[in-house]
């Protein structure tokens, strides 16, 4: 029981960090990165499907992503998926393939990204408590358990809590980094 409370608290963690760097990819660095087109859903025959199952993302140049559709007759649905997505980008047609080119960063943009990264991390760190404290009232309602018991257990999950917030410390400062390098 102790231990299976546990394990199910730290898999639930996992996934909130998971979760967390999935949303620091949609966060731009001023580098291309495929990943900023994962959010881009095509009307495809009627049918919104992901970009990526659609065509090929290539980086040609530092900051520049081609998607190249494996029918080129969804082009234009394509071009108004990536509108709609709002990934801040603006699709060039070529009539055989999309090139998005990613601007330049200015400080101004990169500071807001950072506070961009650090309300993420914050929620983040609000998903684990929210977990911890899930944890902690099974445990306070377990009634096979003494008052030692659930104490140590509860002590356990708050090393849990230490051990990922450290995680998400890690993960946002090497994020930030990643933002302020020119």
């Amino acid at each position: 029981m102790m231990d299976n409370v546990l394990n199910e608290t730290e898999n639930k963690m996992k996934k909130a960090i998971e979760t967390m760097e999935k949303r620091f990819t949609n966060v731009r660095a001023g580098r291309a990165n495929p990943a900023i087109l994962d959010s881009v859903m095509v009307s495809y025959y009627g049918t919104a499907t992901p970009l990526k199952s659609l065509a090929t993302i290539s980086i040609p140049e530092a900051r520049q992503l081609m998607i190249k559709p494996f029918d080129r007759s969804c082009l234009n649905d394509i071009e108004k998926g990536i509108y709609e997505a709002n990934v801040g980008l603006t699709p060039n047609n070529n009539g055989e393939c999309i090139i998005l080119n990613i601007p330049a960063l200015t400080e101004e943009t990169r500071k807001e990204y950072v506070k961009q990264v650090k309300q993420i991390a914050e929620e983040g760190k609000i998903n684990l408590r929210g977990i911890r404290q899930d944890s902690n009232n099974e445990i306070k309602k377990n009634d096979d358990l003494t008052d030692d018991e659930k104490d140590n257990l509860m002590d356990d999950v708050q090393e849990l809590i230490n051990k990922y917030n450290k995680v998400i410390d890690e993960k946002e400062k090497e994020k930030e980094r990643e933002l302020l390098t020119v």
